[in-house]
C-alpha cells in the first residue's frame, strides 16, 4: 500500500497558466462569515464557479485579459473585480455586504443541477434540489434515480427495504453524513433511507474513494453528505403532496423562520402511507408492504460575532406489514407476515468559534441517538436497540498563507447496541477515541490533502489510517484526481443482513467478530470542452478496493454463513460519463459502469451475488426558456448478475433488464404540478419468491429478488412555496 501512496505523490512537470482564488465573506452588520454557494463569474469568458463551504473558490483565467469578475450571493450586494494579467495566481479576500445595508444589485447565474465540483480536491459529484425534483424523490432511497454513481436495490421481495451501493459495495461501506455529522449508521443502515424525504434536502454530495480523515474512519468506498435546507435561506412555507397508482400517499413540508437578529429556525415534517394491498403477480404475497410513517426535524441556527451554532433534533416512527395478503398488524390471522417497527430520535449540534484571524476556527460537532428496531419474518424475529454518542473537535488554521492549511482534532464514539436473531446474539458496547491531523497545500496547479488518523477501539485494538488526495490541473479545462487510503469498520452483521431472514435457511454464526479493514486507490479524469458551441464534459474514474479482512456473507447451497476472509475479496469499479448541452436548456448525460466484485464463496473465488457487471445510463432533461416547463427522462439498463447456488432454483444469473422513468413539471410563481412514471417499460421479475404457497416449508426463499417486483407506476404531485420577502 505504501508504494501506491508514493506513486500518487509523483507529479508531472509544472506548467504555468493563470488562475485566481480567494475567500468570499459576508458582512450583515453583526458578523463576518464565509459565504457558501456564492457565485463567481467572469463576464468576458462566461465561465464561473460556486464557492465551497469554507467560502473559498478557484477559477481558471482565460487567455484574453483583462476581464471582470462578478461575485454575488443571495441576500448580499454583488461586487465586481477587474482581473488583469498581473493578477494571475492572486488570492482575493472579498467581502459582500448584506442587502439591508446597501442598495440591491442582482446577477443571474444558472447553476447545473448535477455536476462534478472542480473546486474540491476529492472527486465530488453534487446533486442540487433542482436535480432531486426531476423525479418523484419521495425519500432518500429514491433520490439517486437520475444519477449513475449510486445504485439503489431491493433487498428482498417482502419487506420493501432498499439499500444503496457504490462501486459495487453495499451501503455499509459508504459513509453517510448529515452536514458532516455521521448519520444512518448501525440499526439505521437497513431502513433509514426511507425516513428522510427528498423535499427536505438542499443538496447531496457524493464522494468516491476514501474521504477526509476529519470525517472519520468508516469511509471505505465513498461518502454521501446530505445538506438540508437552511433556516435563514429556506422558504417561509413549502408543501409537497404526492400520490401514486399503487396506493402510496405522502405529504411533506418545511418552513424557515427568523426568530431574532441572531436566531433562525427550520421546521420539517413528513407523513407517508401505503394503504393499498397489491398482489399483481398473484403469488399470494403483497408486492409492497402496507403501513405508515412519520418524521419530524427541528433545527436552529445562531449567528454571533465570535461564534456560530447549529442544533436540532430529528425523530421518526414507522410501521410496515408485508408478507401474505391475509396477514394483519394484530397478528391474529394465520399466514406468513413480515412486520417491521422502527423508532428513532437523535439530537445534534455544530458549534464554531472564530479566532482573531479569519483563518482560525474551532468546531465542536456532536450527535446523540436512540434507535429501536423490531422485525418479524414469519416465525423468525429480529430485535435491536442502539444508543450512540458522537463527539468531534476540530481546529482550523493556516501556516503563514492560505496555501498551507491544517486541521487537527480528536473524536470519541460510544455505541451500546443490542442485536438478536433466533439464538444468535451480537450485542456489545464500543468505545472508540481517536485523533487526527490533515494538511492541505494549494499551488498554482496542484492541490493536495494529506491526512492521518489514530483510533483505539477498546474491544478490537488500534487502527492507523493514512489517506492522500491530489488534484492536478493538466490544463484550464482538465483535472486529474488521485486518491488512496485506508478505512475500517466493526460489522453489525445481523442488522446488515436482516432481510436474509425472509427464507427458511439456517444462519451459521461467525466464529469471531473482527474489524473489516480495506484499502482504496484510484482516480478520475475530468475534461471540459465545447460541443455545438456549448459546454460539455466527460469524466472517467477507476477505483479499486481490497480488503485485509472482510466479513463475507456466503449464501450458497441454502445456508447463510458468515466468514472472516483475509486478502480474498476486492472490488474494481470503472465509470465513464458524458454530459453535453446540444442546444440551450437541453442536457444529455450518458454513462457506462463496469463492476468486478469478488470474494470467496463456497470455497471458490467468484463474483458477488446480485451485482450486475455492466450498467448503462442515459438522462435527458429539457427546460423551456420561460422556465415554466421541465421534461426529464432516465433510462437505466442493468446487466446480468450472478445468483447464489440453490437446490430450489436452476437460475444461476439474473436477466438483462431496462428501467425507464420520466416526469413532466409545470410551475407558476408559487405552485408546481408534476406528473411522472416509473418502470415505464413495465418490466418485472417473474416469480421473485420461491415456493410462496408453502412459506413455512424448507424451500421458501424471498431473498432472490434482483429486479422490479412490481410493474409500472404512475404518480402525480403538487408543490407549493411561499418565498421569504427580501429586506
Amino acid at each position: 500500500m505504501k508504494y501506491s501512496i508514493i506513486l500518487i505523490l509523483i507529479l508531472a512537470p509544472f506548467l504555468v497558466f493563470g488562475q485566481v482564488s480567494g475567500l468570499i465573506q459576508g458582512q450583515n452588520g453583526a458578523s463576518l462569515k464565509p459565504l457558501y454557494g456564492a457565485k463567481v463569474k467572469l463576464l468576458g469568458a462566461k465561465d464561473g464557479v460556486i464557492s465551497g463551504e469554507d467560502g473559498q473558490f478557484e477559477l481558471v483565467l482565460p487567455k484574453k485579459l483583462p476581464d471582470t469578475l462578478v461575485i454575488s450571493s443571495r441576500g448580499y450586494l454583488s461586487d465586481t473585480v477587474k482581473v488583469t494579467k498581473e493578477d494571475r495566481f492572486t488570492a482575493f479576500n472579498i467581502v459582500l455586504y448584506a442587502e439591508h445595508l446597501l442598495p440591491e444589485v442582482l446577477v443571474d447565474f444558472r447553476r447545473k443541477t448535477s455536476s462534478i465540483s472542480r473546486l474540491k480536491v476529492l472527486h465530488v459529484e453534487e446533486l442540487t434540489s433542482s436535480e432531486l425534483r426531476k423525479a418523484a424523490c419521495c425519500n432518500l432511497s429514491e433520490s439517486f434515480e437520475t444519477n449513475a454513481s449510486v445504485d439503489v436495490n431491493m433487498t428482498d421481495a417482502v419487506s420493501g427495504a432498499k439499500k444503496i451501493q457504490m462501486m459495487g459495495l453495499e451501503g455499509i461501506y459508504t459513509q453517510m453524513q448529515f452536514e458532516n455529522i455521521p448519520y444512518l449508521r448501525g440499526l439505521e443502515s437497513s431502513f433509514g433511507l426511507e425516513t428522510i424525504p427528498g423535499s427536505w434536502i438542499e443538496s447531496i454530495q457524493i464522494t468516491k474513494g476514501t474521504g477526509n480523515v476529519v470525517n472519520g474512519y468508516e469511509s471505505m468506498a465513498g461518502l454521501i453528505n446530505l445538506e438540508f435546507h437552511k433556516p435563514e435561506e429556506m422558504d417561509r412555507v413549502f408543501v409537497n403532496a404526492y400520490q401514486n397508482r399503487l396506493g402510496r400517499s405522502e405529504l411533506s413540508f418545511h418552513s424557515g423562520l427568523k426568530v431574532s437578529e441572531k436566531w433562525s429556525t427550520g421546521i420539517f415534517g413528513f407523513a407517508t402511507s401505503q394503504w393499498n394491498s397489491l398482489d399483481e403477480n398473484q403469488d399470494g404475497f403483497r408486492d409492497l408492504p402496507i403501513g405508515k410513517g412519520f418524521a419530524f426535524n427541528n433545527r436552529w441556527n445562531y449567528e454571533g460575532e465570535n461564534m456560530e451554532a447549529k442544533l436540532g433534533m430529528n425523530a421518526h416512527l414507522d410501521e410496515k406489514l408485508g408478507g401474505q395478503i391475509n396477514t394483519s398488524f394484530d397478528g391474529q390471522t394465520e399466514g406468513y407476515g413480515v412486520l417491521l417497527q422502527n423508532q428513532h430520535i437523535d439530537f445534534y449540534t455544530k458549534t464554531g468559534f472564530f479566532g482573531k484571524k479569519p483563518s482560525q476556527s474551532f468546531g465542536v460537532v456532536s450527535n446523540w441517538k436512540y434507535q429501536k428496531l423490531n422485525g418479524y419474518f414469519g416465525n423468525r424475529n429480529f430485535y435491536g436497540v442502539e444508543r450512540r454518542g458522537y463527539l468531534n473537535l476540530i481546529y482550523d488554521d493556516i501556516i503563514k498563507t492560505t496555501d498551507h492549511k491544517v486541521k487537527i482534532g480528536a473524536s470519541y464514539t460510544y455505541i451500546d447496541i443490542t442485536q438478536l436473531v433466533d439464538s444468535i446474539d451480537n450485542s456489545r458496547i464500543e468505545n472508540i477515541p481517536g485523533v487526527f491531523g490533515e494538511y492541505t497545500f494549494t499551488g498554482s496547479r496542484l492541490t493536495s490533502v494529506l491526512g492521518v488518523r489514530y483510533d483505539y477501539h477498546l474491544l478490537f485494538g488500534q487502527q492507523f489510517v493514512p489517506r492522500a488526495h491530489l488534484k492536478y490541473k493538466i490544463s484550464p479545462r482538465t483535472d486529474l484526481r488521485l486518491t488512496s487510503g485506508k478505512g475500517w469498520r466493526v460489522p453489525n452483521y445481523l442488522v446488515d443482513n436482516v432481510s436474509l431472514l425472509a427464507n427458511s435457511f439456517a444462519w451459521v454464526n461467525s466464529p469471531e467478530i473482527k474489524p473489516e479493514v480495506s484499502w482504496n486507490a484510484g482516480g478520475s479524469l475530468f475534461q471540459e470542452f465545447q460541443l455545438f458551441e456549448n459546454d460539455a464534459s466527460i469524466t472517467v474514474d477507476y477505483y479499486r478496493t481490497w480488503f485485509e479482512n472482510q466479513l463475507v456473507v456466503d449464501r450458497e447451497n441454502d445456508i447463510i454463513s458468515f466468514q472472516n476472509q483475509e486478502n480474498e475479496s476486492f472490488s474494481n469499479s470503472l465509470q465513464a460519463e458524458l454530459s453535453i448541452e446540444p442546444v440551450e436548456n437541453l442536457t444529455l448525460r450518458a454513462a457506462y459502469k463496469y463492476l468486478d466484485v469478488k470474494a470467496q464463496y463456497d470455497g471458490v473465488i467468484q463474483n458477488k451475488v446480485m451485482i450486475p457487471k455492466h450498467r448503462g445510463f442515459m438522462n435527458i432533461a429539457y427546460q423551456t426558456r420561460n422556465k415554466r416547463w421541465d421534461f426529464d427522462a432516465t433510462l437505466s439498463v442493468f446487466g446480468k448478475a450472478r445468483l447464489a447456488a440453490s437446490s430450489n432454483s436452476n437460475n444461476l444469473s439474473s436477466e438483462v433488464f431496462p428501467k425507464l422513468n420520466a416526469q413532466i413539471t409545470y410551475r407558476t410563481k408559487k405552485w408546481e404540478y408534476y406528473l411522472g412514471g416509473e418502470n415505464l417499460t413495465n418490466y418485472r421479475q417473474e416469480n421473485p419468491i420461491i415456493e410462496p404457497e408453502n412459506p413455512f416449508g424448507s424451500k421458501f426463499d424471498a431473498t432472490r429478488a434482483w429486479g422490479p417486483v412490481i410493474g409500472y407506476n404512475l404518480y402525480f404531485g403538487i408543490r407549493f412555496a411561499i418565498q421569504k420577502k427580501k429586506s
